[in-house]
């Protein structure tokens, strides 16, 4: 059985290179040739052109040379001989200027001289008329000495009467030897040309290469639509600024996380996101590593990473939900803290109570509950008495109640009136929070520890204010505790300090209104906030009494006590 023949084996096909650095040197070389012979082109046109006018124009001035007063004698009184004067004149001129031939004729167009003697009182090859007619020609015709730049001028006597034409030619073959002894130099002007550029190409061919990575056209092209695909797809935001500040590049996930509507790319940073601490991380005048930077209502960590050409890759990453979390744990544990303080001074007083049964002191027994119950209820009642919003007052009995554990007094200031007509009563919450956590650190070391707070309205604006009798904020810290990431403290758990006054700042400016630090009457710090519009108006509020009608029902207590009382109680 014989074999199954075998297919020939495929001859490989020279294909075109797909390395960067092969093509772009390809293309130039190839642009590089093809405008040097475009160049050598249009140069050689033009300068054969230009050597023929340059041979007929020395023909003709041969010619008006040889059209002398001593030609002329000779042709009016001597016969046309190959020893004549004629002749004679001629080939002197002839081998003076280097020209072909110099022929001298007659009105009937007779040669009286020529190079080859024996051509003598012949007819000439080429029509005379034009010169005999009295008018200058300038040629390049075929003669019976070959091809050559001719010029004819008629011969005169002197009466002026025309009495013949002499005609001079110079062999066109040494005029085509100057061109082609021109074209050595200029091709080799145009190769030192094509060198230089064949260098020039390989030089930022190499560049390209180096910039590229030595890939291939379609795996640049790849890596971008991968890139798009990626920079587009990832949940975090991703900010490229080039060397003037300029946005390169923004993905969506930062356009959602700063809240703009467009990408910005090609505008400067600052005018795209304005002044701001934001537009300062992003720009690098604010260094270090996970800055915290806060954008509206969100709490953004950046990171930022120089590049080689002076611009920056600045990453943002979305901490709100994290920071909720956060503040939620640590609201979470000064809840457990109150507890577990309330369960001590419980356990202490049901201790007491319980030797005061054993030894059988009833009256003793039942006056001290009625204290510790009276101290509860008028805590609560000081606070349900002023601020009518179950929130805002369930917050002051539990942060009263932490307080007293780490022994610091929590104390209404007498102008304190909040009605319960708040419009965002969660955003009151965070701010009250931060602003009496922040004075109770700050109170804790001082001699007499102490915190006043004061809600106040007036007509639909809510004012805050709480005092401390810590150390105080120094002048020049005043404006730069409100800055995010801004912190004396050590860090908790949960991660970064340096957030809560930034954030008051920022939702008293949503708002309209303003958050500052002065020092207090006492000594210590006093943190004020505005809030404009944060009541509702009287006129909304469904039956809701108004400042004036919170002064306490018959039975002694305020409108809005039992509910606050049960969030209270919650705490």
């Amino acid at each position: 059985m014989s074999p199954e023949p075998t297919a020939p084996p495929r001859r490989r096909r020279i294909g075109w290179p797909q390395r960067v650095f092969s093509q772009v040197l390809l293309m130039q070389l190839a642009i590089a040739t093809g405008v040097t012979v475009l160049a050598t082109g249009f140069f050689l046109a033009p300068l054969s052109a230009q050597l023929d006018d340059q041979a007929m124009r020395r023909a003709l001035a041969i010619a008006q040379t040889a059209a002398s007063p001593q030609v002329a004698d000779g042709l009016a009184t001597t016969r046309p001989t190959a020893t004549g004067p004629v002749q004679t004149e001629a080939e002197r001129i002839r081998r003076t200027t280097g020209a072909e031939y110099v022929v001298i004729m007659d009105m009937t167009g007779v040669r009286w001289s020529h190079t080859s003697p024996e051509q003598i009182g012949r007819l000439v090859s080429t029509d005379p008329s034009a010169a005999l007619a009295g008018r200058e020609v300038m040629e390049i015709d075929d003669g019976t000495l070959g091809r050559s730049a001719r010029g004819k001028v008629p011969l005169r006597d002197d009466a002026g009467r025309i009495i013949g034409a002499v005609s001079v030619g110079i062999e066109y073959d040494s005029v085509r030897d100057r061109l082609f002894s021109a074209i050595p130099g200029m091709l080799l002007y145009a190769g030192g040309a094509l060198a230089a550029g064949a260098i020039a190409a390989y030089l930022i061919s190499r560049r390209l290469q180096r910039q590229t990575h030595d890939l291939a056209f379609s795996d640049i092209s790849a890596l971008l639509a991968e890139r798009e695909a990626m920079l587009h797809g990832i949940r975090e935001g991703v900010v490229a600024l080039d060397a003037t500040g300029r946005i390169r590049l923004m993905n969506d996930e930062a356009q959602r996380l700063l809240g703009l509507e467009s990408d910005g790319r090609g505008l400067p940073l600052d005018e795209v996101l304005g002044a701001g601490r934001t537009a300062d991380v992003l720009a690098g005048r604010v260094t270090g590593e996970d800055l915290l930077a806060v954008r509206g209502h969100r709490v953004l960590i950046t990171n930022r990473m120089p590049t080689d050409d002076g611009g920056a890759v600045a990453t943002l990453r979305d901490r709100t939900e994290l920071e909720r979390l956060g503040r939620e744990l640590d609201s979470t544990r000064g809840l457990i803290d109150a507890l577990r303080a309330q369960d001590h001074e419980h356990a202490n007083r049901m201790h007491t109570l319980l030797g005061l049964l054993e030894l059988e002191m009833h009256d003793e027994a039942v006056s001290f509950v009625t204290e510790v119950v009276g101290v509860h209820r008028a805590t609560a009642e000081q606070v349900t008495e002023k601020i009518h919003d179950p929130l805002l007052a369930s917050l002051l009995v539990g942060k009263a109640t932490v307080a007293a554990e780490r022994g610091v007094s929590l104390r209404i200031a007498p102008g304190t009136l909040l009605p319960d007509r708040v419009v965002d009563p969660r955003g009151l919450v965070t701010v009250l929070g931060n602003l009496v956590d922040n004075a109770m650190d700050a109170a804790a070391g001082s001699a007499e520890p102490g915190i006043e707070v004061e809600l106040s309205s007036e007509g639909r604006t809510a004012v805050l204010r709480v005092a401390d009798t810590g150390p105080g904020v120094p002048p020049e810290q005043r404006e730069q505790i409100f800055t995010e990431g801004w912190t004396t403290k050590e860090l908790p758990a949960h991660g970064k300090r340096g957030l809560g006054l930034a954030l008051v700042r920022r939702l008293a400016e949503r708002q309209g209104g303003s958050a500052l630090v002065r020092e207090a009457e006492g000594g210590g710090a006093e943190f004020v906030v505005v809030l404009p519009e944060a009541l509702a108006p009287e006129a909304l509020t469904d039956g809701t009494p108004t400042d004036e009608g919170h002064e306490g029902s018959p039975d002694g207590t305020t409108a809005h006590e039992p509910k606050t009382a049960t969030a209270a109680e919650a705490r």
